[in-house]
């Protein structure tokens, strides 16, 4: 394995032209291709490759790129990522072929105007850079590298962009191009490219590969197409598979909803130009074509085919591949209830679209790497998946991507954008958020040991930010709260959120340099903590009546979970978040910030019969009432029968996911945080519910909960790993056949009585 060291990567990169797409201007995605000559027999064959933006890879007409959207989505001015492929078993003896078609990427990331990324300083035509290193079975070594000897065509890609999509005039094909054998008479040399800033590195990230292949459920005439219904929204391409005339042009215009009869995308689009996910494909028209986007992909349920006849317009014409990064299941959760188990079904689909490398906020306007969404999904995304090695390598991303000062931008990777606008604390907090639950969930420290001084430095810069009077205010704050007025409208005032989870970062950069050993960067953050918690009790609290400023849900149950309040004041302060619940009619009035606690703050109080109905509720404003309404993902944000359309697949809202798990199932993993080895079950046996069961895959094996009622009683069932430990803890109200409620926990069943 090529080691994580500069000097070990190809570093000569090179371009086809130094002239790149732009909206207004098409340059096809280029090819390039190398032949040579093996003469011996040979033990080792290993290709190093980096491709600016992305890379398609054929060696000898084999495709071996490991995934979509190869290497990885990232700054070139902060990270430069390579793959390595084992090509020995490809390499013929005689006459071989290297093959490569570049993408734009990030490299040139123009339908990303919105976010700057049309003017970032890196952005230039695509690159490539590889070396081929071969062993001979007589110990002889062979070098191949990137350098102006190899050849450049046009591809049959005339556009391709990550958010807008790609067009492919198939009238273009070089057939076999990429084989030994073709005849590159012809084809230029290429262009010596500027060597990229990134620090370069083998992406250990997954990849992105299809994990689903959907056919249509329903074909409708629209006045412009046929607008094919795929059943639910993912992210992923079309395969096209028709039978064309020579030069027939087909649109593939996706989208997530259905407005009036036709397709609506005015919630994906900044302005009205007609790029904004749309593949196009123009015929070859010989016999039966295929046609799969190469360096793209959509968020979409419904595609609105143009250019197609009704005889063309059958189910075969679609395929739906359904694309995410390759993560596997670690937990789940079921239950007697439909609503319950379809959003637990939305969360995982919602949370799967928006993961291409790293959690993206939305898959079809944006795909930004959006820092508060991964924040506020790390842990359920944990309990539920294995994101902990794409984690890893995006938090090298995150550190690259804080400035001199120590801030971070709202979105990374960025070309400079989101440090004016669009972060804050409740933003910037992924720089904890993401180590702090991988380690608490997988015990590996390396995330912690990578990220501790980047940790440091954000402390440092939070500090300057601190006001006169103890708080701070510069960021975003209780985002998307329901039927919010402008983007500044929060309940809960910005002061009293930045500065409550400044309060929490610090307390997680104590616990954080604490298992590190570094005892002078805990004492530090524990000083900031104390001071900032002492400043909310002081200037942000009504001691006369226990409300939080704001006397809204998200400041009382904020205030609550992150423990401003003292032991004994925290039950006069929960009831006033009752009454706070009670003045809604039990519905939910929160933005991201406060959904993210209240649901735990309740079931602490012993109420998660409460939060199971402000959840599944049918009516606006609700998860259940997206059940109702017929959601198929997490949507963006909470609007009524209708109200604006937003985003349709958010992942940011899927916390409950978490609570469903740790809650009603009851596995709390890890409870004090300092053995990956002892588990408590704390299930709520709401009375809404007659059965329910989870689990979660936990670094020593499976922990698995299932309970149901028997009459009065309820039977509970539990497995986990023999040498797990751990306690049941039944809530107020339950105990266990001798009257306990507290016993250690191993695996069998326990009848469970109601007092």
């Amino acid at each position: 394995m090529v080691e994580n060291k500069r000097k070990d990567f190809p570093m000569k990169f090179i371009r086809a032209t130094e002239d790149y797409c732009t909206l207004e201007s098409s340059v096809p995605a280029p090819y390039f291709r190398k032949t040579f000559i093996v003469e011996k027999e040979i033990s080792t064959a290993s290709l190093v490759i980096c491709g600016l933006g992305f890379y398609d890879l054929w060696v000898n007409g084999k495709r071996i790129t490991k995934g979509a959207l190869a290497p990885y989505i990232s700054s070139p001015d902060d990270m430069l990522y390579y793959d390595e492929y084992d090509v020995l078993p490809i390499l013929n003896k005689g006459k071989n072929v290297i093959a490569v078609c570049l993408g734009n990427g990030h490299q040139n990331g123009f339908g990303g105007y919105i976010w700057d990324f049309d003017k970032a300083r890196w952005r230039g035509a695509p690159q490539l850079a590889l070396r081929l290193e071969m062993t001979a079975a007589d110990g002889e070594e062979t070098t191949l590298e990137t350098n102006e000897s190899f050849l450049t065509a046009p591809s049959p890609i005339t556009f391709d962009d990550l958010h807008c999509g790609e067009y492919y005039d198939a009238r273009l094909e070089l057939d076999g191009w990429n084989k030994p054998e073709y005849d590159d008479t012809g084809w230029k040399k290429s262009l010596h490219a500027p060597m990229p800033r990134g620090e370069a590195r083998i992406c250990k990230a997954e990849p992105i590969v299809v994990t689903q292949q959907l056919k249509p459920v329903d074909i409708v005439k629209e006045p412009n197409g046929y607008r094919y219904d795929f059943g639910i929204n993912c992210a992923g391409v079309c395969r096209l598979c028709i039978r064309g005339t020579v030069g027939q042009s087909i649109d593939l215009v996706h989208g997530e909803t259905v407005v009036n009869g036709e397709l609506y995308t005015k919630n994906i689009k900044f302005d009205e130009n007609d790029y904004v996910q749309k593949d196009c494909y123009i015929c070859r028209g010989e016999c039966k074509e295929t046609y799969t986007p190469t360096f793209t992909y959509h968020g979409f349920r419904y595609v609105l085919v143009r250019g197609i006849t009704k005889n063309q317009a059958i189910p075969e014409l679609l395929t739906y591949l359904v694309m995410n990064s390759d993560l596997q299941e670690r937990g789940g959760f079921f239950c007697s209830d439909d609503v319950a188990n379809t959003l637990q079904e939305i969360t995982r689909r919602s949370d799967l679209a928006n993961f291409q490398y790293f959690p993206v906020d939305c898959p079809q306007r944006e795909k930004n790497g959006w820092t508060a969404d991964a924040a506020l999904s790390a842990e359920h995304m944990l309990l539920n998946l294995s994101p902990e090695k794409s984690y890893q390598e995006w938090m090298r991303n995150i550190c690259k991507a804080q400035n001199d000062a120590g801030a971070l931008p709202g979105i990374i990777p960025t070309g400079g954008w989101g440090f004016h606008w669009g972060n804050g604390p409740a933003w910037d907090n992924v720089l904890l958020y993401l180590p702090y639950f991988t380690y608490i969930y997988r015990g590996d420290k390396k995330i912690l040991e990578e990220s501790a001084a980047s940790i440091m430095r954000y402390l440092h810069y939070i500090s300057t930010r601190i006001k006169e009077n103890g708080l701070i205010s510069c960021g975003l704050g209780d985002w998307c709260q329901p039927e919010r007025k402008s983007e500044s409208d929060y309940s809960s005032p910005l002061e009293f959120t930045d500065t409550v989870l400044t309060m929490d970062i610090a307390d997680k950069s104590a616990y954080i340099f604490g298992e590190l050993g570094m005892h002078e960067q805990q004492s530090f953050a524990r000083a900031m903590s104390s001071r900032l918690r002492g400043s909310i009790r002081e200037k942000l609290i009504d001691w006369s009546t226990m409300l939080v400023v704001g006397n809204c849900q998200t400041s009382q149950a904020m205030a609550l979970h992150y423990c401003v309040f003292e032991p004994e004041e925290r039950a006069t302060a929960f009831e006033q978040l009752l009454k706070l619940i009670d003045d809604t009619n039990e519905h939910m009035n929160t933005g991201v910030l406060g959904a993210r606690v209240i649901f735990h703050v309740l079931t602490a109080f012993g109420r998660s019969d409460l939060a199971y109905n402000m959840i599944t509720r049918p009516d606006f404003p609700s998860y259940g009432n997206w059940v109702a309404r017929g959601a198929t993902s997490l949507w963006e944000g909470f609007q009524p029968e209708g109200g604006r359309i937003m985003s349709l697949n958010h992942h940011f809202w899927g916390d409950i996911s978490s609570w469903f798990i740790q809650s009603l199932a009851g596995i709390r993993f890890n409870p004090h945080r300092n053995n990956w080895m002892e588990t408590d079950i704390c299930p709520s046996f709401v009375p809404q519910l007659s059965y329910a069961q989870g689990f979660h895959i936990a670094p020593a094996g499976k922990i698995s909960t299932q309970w149901k009622r028997d009459g009065q009683d309820i039977m509970l069932k539990v497995e986990l790993p023999q040498e797990m430990k751990g306690h049941i803890l039944l809530e107020q109200g339950w105990a266990f056949d001798d009257g306990s409620n507290v016993r250690p926990v191993f695996s069998g069943e326990y009848r469970v009585c109601h007092q």
